[in-house]
């Protein structure tokens, strides 16, 4: 008697009939081949004698050092920074005056003149301080120019009173707003250049004490030294804002930046 059973579920009854079972596989469990070890693992001595009583601006950290140069040497020699704390002191006192080398930590003195190019950055370089550093400056040169007559003003007539235009317009002018054009930002990066900043940074002696490796020590201007010197500044300002607080920043870049730029202040400004 035939079945009455679908073909499909014959075939895959008479499949599965035929099919070797499968072994069950063992689970094998792998230890480890080495123990943990509750022991601290030695450091060398060169890392704790000499290195570790030496501060980080006086050495590259031992295990920064590469064990071999993979760059070829500068050209054009090279060039030697300042490692004198003395010398460092007397820029900071030219600077922030009488007591000026006591305003800031050993460390935050020497970062803040410590360019990033110098050994590659593994002594801390100022990037950050100046960048709030640029931040303050920058809102107290702007409001110098608001304060500051403008070059180009409305003419006016005898009595002060503004004259028409060739259209018979007078503006609308009022005190408050003398000073608008000197939030422009062509107004702000010609008092902030960096060919007007570079001379007073050299007139405090940050010059001789900034440190950073120029592309060519054979030529300086060339190699961006402006600059270098643009930011050392710059990361001063924010080193003392950091440490002295606001107000006493916004004395120094009254007093040793805008005005031997020009710009003058009352005292209670």
């Amino acid at each position: 008697m035939a079945s009455k059973r679908p073909l499909r579920s014959l075939v895959s009854t008479a499949s599965s009939s035929l099919r070797p079972s499968q072994t069950s596989k063992t689970c094998i469990v792998r230890t480890s081949a080495c123990a943990f070890s509750s022991t601290t693992p030695s450091r060398a001595t060169e890392y704790d004698t000499e290195a570790a009583g030496r501060p980080r601006w006086q050495q590259t950290p031992p295990r920064m050092v590469a064990p071999y140069r993979i760059r070829p040497a500068a050209k054009g020699g090279i060039h030697k920074v300042n490692d004198d704390p003395k010398k460092l002191d007397d820029a900071y006192i030219r600077m922030l005056g009488p007591g000026g080398d006591k305003m800031l930590g050993d460390d935050v003195k020497w970062l803040a003149v410590t360019h990033k190019s110098f050994d590659h950055g593994k002594r801390g370089f100022n990037d950050r301080l100046a960048y709030l550093g640029r931040r303050i400056v920058e809102l107290q040169t702007s409001q110098a120019l608001i304060n500051s007559p403008q070059e180009h003003q409305w003419p006016r007539d005898s009595n002060g009173v503004p004259v028409n235009d060739e259209y018979g317009r007078k503006p609308y002018l009022h005190p408050a707003l003398n000073g608008l054009q000197g939030l422009t930002d062509e107004a702000e990066s010609l008092v902030l250049s960096k060919s007007r900043l570079a001379p007073i940074a050299e007139r405090y002696r940050l010059d001789k004490v900034t440190r950073w490796t120029p592309k060519r020590a054979d030529n300086l201007q060339g190699s961006g030294f402006e600059t270098v010197l643009m930011t050392s500044l710059y990361a001063i300002v924010g080193a003392v804002a950091l440490e002295r607080g606001g107000e006493v920043a916004n004395k120094v870049v009254q007093e040793k930046i805008l005005a031997p730029l020009g710009f003058s202040f009352s005292p209670d400004s």
